[in-house]
């Protein structure tokens, strides 16, 4: 494989009950965002995981820039600080929601002074500076997910996973979610990786989408092409909501 590719998987595949993903081949660029779409239960959440190397896959290689993840823990810690995962239902400190913001950085060994400024900005740009003092507990669903977003970002990781990030929020939440995705691979060339439920949330954001289906990549391809000519009947039936399952 070549390491012109962010990702690379290879024959990966995880069994819980039964076999939830056989990926034999992925290959994903850096700098773009990726939709990943399909049925409950097809293993989108799953894949995010093992990217995250927060589950280890049963069988099969994933390579970031051409090098496969390493055994060693130590090298395996550095890796796993080049990128975070943002889930559905985000957990957060009992505490302000400056100092969840500052969580990461601090964790990171940043300046007090660095971790000030990037603290206050990402503050504003979620839209959330009024708030820095109050305590996370109180906020609602999405404000939260704003903050969690802001805390996942703030010590600029090279990849983004996104487990339904707008899933249950209202639609101005999802509309302000919406900006701060594209203007963050936009800004940063951040490599964002997001599961939806959501189609025409993947139509609007995702340079390119890939359909999940029973734990296989049914199809990947630019976003426009697979939505508008799908190549595989399967992936016309669940874009058209067809499909039951």
């Amino acid at each position: 494989m070549s390491n012109k590719y962010f990702i690379e998987i290879e024959n990966l595949t995880k069994r819980y009950t039964r076999e939830v993903l056989n990926i034999p081949r992925l290959s994903l660029e850096r700098g773009k965002i990726y939709g990943i779409i399909g049925p409950s239960g097809a293993g989108k959440s799953t894949l995010l995981r093992i990217l995250n190397l927060i589950t280890p896959p049963d069988s099969g290689e994933i390579r970031f820039d051409g090098q496969p993840v390493p055994e060693n823990s130590a090298a395996r810690l550095s890796l796993q600080r080049r990128m975070t995962l943002v889930f559905q239902k985000p957990v957060l400190f009992k505490t302000s929601v400056r100092e969840n913001v500052a969580y990461g950085l601090k964790a990171r060994g940043f300046k007090q002074k660095e971790i000030a400024g990037r603290v206050g900005a990402l503050l504003e740009q979620v839209g959330m500076r009024e708030m820095a003092e109050r305590r996370a507990d109180t906020l609602s669903g999405g404000e939260a997910q704003r903050v969690a977003l802001a805390r996942a970002v703030a010590f600029n990781p090279e990849l983004l996973l996104l487990d339904e990030p707008t899933a249950n929020l209202d639609p101005a939440n999802v509309e302000l979610m919406e900006k701060l995705i594209v203007q963050l691979n936009r800004d940063s060339g951040m490599t964002i990786i997001m599961v939806t439920h959501n189609i025409f949330q993947a139509r609007r954001l995702a340079h390119l989408v890939i359909f999940l289906y029973q734990g296989s990549v049914v199809e990947m391809g630019e976003t426009g092409q697979l939505f508008d000519n799908p190549a595989d009947s399967r992936t016309k039936a669940f874009i058209e909501g067809r499909m039951i399952y």
